[in-house]
């Protein structure tokens, strides 16, 4: 009998395996595909794998006004995906190598969940057989999700996040349905290649979840993309997407290929929920802070539970569930650690990226805060005016609450916001106010440095 049983090999599976083997639990680990799920495989990684090629081209083409000239840039297609492709192998391998050390059992194939404490495995060239475990942990992660379009299920020159990622030729034209986070990091990728690249989103603005003020930033950025905004699709048919705009007008887009990018949904069927009648709600599994699901003995974490659906969110899912379960498994109540979802910071890794954490404004302003904010345009960096030039779209804003003083949200578009995030996550983790930003020392010249500036004009509001 195992300890634990873990159904799925993605951030959230692999993690919890680790961090429970490291405890000295008997870990089996089940995954049908690859180990590192959809973010290794299929999603974060090689994306911004392609991603920083193409940043590298795009920067080689505006390099001359810095000085640096370079004759006859080019990019190739087929190396930028066999570099992805090793990367990819590569970071899977050392997954591999942790689970070992970690003395995690792998098994390659699928499993459903039999009843309390019985999982089927079927592996690969074996018979079916049952293992028992004291603890499960479902951790099978999302799939993308394909709406009801005419002309979208079944057309080949229609593709979702996963397919375009094994692209052999490189489009001239594409049409990207969804402006949400992956619709404009692949629109970003391939427009910055020279690909013409329309994206029609159903919303007024892209990425939804955004600030109001900062969304409207990101877009400017991306300024070789046609946006059509407010505007539904109505039908596809081979690679040309018809579509109705925000006036009532039908409009059409000629394209070579179509990413259908609307977005993902957890999956929650195929791994036997039904035989433990698992409480779900319209997202996925409902578990409680310390990643517990409605029946005893069973745990999930990552994207199957439809709360967050990130990879760092996963990992911290999963190292709650594995604290909770080690601690359950010893005789004790539950682990002391839970999870918390007001400081989980997002980024979008276009060209340039974004990204934010905590309340956005309007998001405080909807729970009752009577907020100040501060914006700052990055032009006021030196550090970014100098390798990004006068012209550059980028800002950092800063959400507190008037009275308290406290920190309620961070945001920021431009150069290096996906890397300084973290540092917003932790503002707001630990409470701090404005007062107690201003008063920390943060590295010149540097991007994100504006933020103790934001805060400094917060002191006058």
């Amino acid at each position: 009998m195992h300890d634990v049983v873990i159904i799925g090999g993605g951030p959230a599976g692999y993690r919890a395996a680790e961090r429970l083997g490291e405890r000295g639990r008997s870990v089996l680990l089940v995954e049908k595909g690859h180990l590192g799920g959809t973010c290794l495989n299929v999603g974060c990684v090689p994306t911004k794998t392609l991603l920083n090629s193409a940043k590298l081209y795009a920067h080689a083409l505006e390099s001359e006004r810095f000085g640096v000239s370079a004759d006859s840039v080019r990019f190739d297609w087929e190396r930028m995906m066999a570099w992805k492709q090793e990367v990819v192998e590569k970071l899977r391998a050392g997954i591999a190598g942790e689970m070992k050390k970690a003395k995690v059992t792998l098994i390659a194939g699928e499993a459903a969940i039999e009843g309390p404490g019985k999982v089927r495995v079927n592996e690969a060239g074996a018979p079916s057989c049952i293992e028992e475990c004291k603890a499960i942990l479902i951790a099978t992660g999302s799939s993308p999700f394909a709406p009801p379009i005419p002309g979208l299920k079944g057309n080949p020159k229609v593709l979702d996040s996963t397919g375009i990622l094994e692209l052999k030729d490189f489009p001239k034209r594409l049409c990207v349905i969804g402006g949400g986070v992956i619709g404009v990091e692949f629109a970003s990728l391939f427009s910055s290649l020279g690909c013409e690249v329309s994206v029609v989103e159903m919303m007024d603005e892209i990425v939804p979840f955004m600030d109001a003020e900062q969304a409207p930033v990101l877009r400017r950025a991306l300024n070789k993309i046609k946006w059509k905004l407010g505007c539904t699709v109505l039908s596809i048919e081979g690679s040309t997407v018809r579509y109705r705009d925000k006036e009532g007008a039908a409009e059409s887009i000629e394209a070579d290929l179509v990413l259908a990018a609307i977005g993902r949904r957890p999956n929650v069927e195929g791994w036997g929920a039904e035989s433990l009648s698992l409480d779900r709600s319209a997202k996925g599994i409902v578990t409680d802070d310390r990643m517990r699901a409605s029946a005893p003995g069973v745990w999930a974490a990552g994207d199957v539970t439809g709360r967050s659906l990130l990879a760092h969110s996963a990992y911290r899912m999963a190292e709650v569930a594995a604290a909770d379960i080690d601690a359950t498994l010893a005789g004790e109540s539950g682990g002391r650690e839970r999870m918390r979802w007001d400081a989980i910071p997002w980024a979008v890794y276009s060209i340039p990226d974004a990204a934010g954490v905590g309340m956005t404004e309007q998001e405080a302003k909807a729970k009752g805060f009577d907020t100040a904010c501060a914006k700052i345009n990055l032009r006021a960096s030196g550090r970014f005016a100098a390798e990004n030039g006068f012209q550059a779209q980028g800002a950092v804003k800063l959400v507190s609450d008037k009275a308290s003083g406290r920190i309620l949200g961070l945001h920021g578009v431009g150069s290096y916001a996906s890397e300084a995030i973290w540092g917003g996550a932790a503002l707001i983790e630990q409470e701090m106010r404005a007062s107690e930003l201003r008063e920390l020392i943060l590295p010149h010249p540097t991007v994100w440095e504006l933020i103790r500036d934001a805060a400094w004009q917060l002191r006058d509001q």
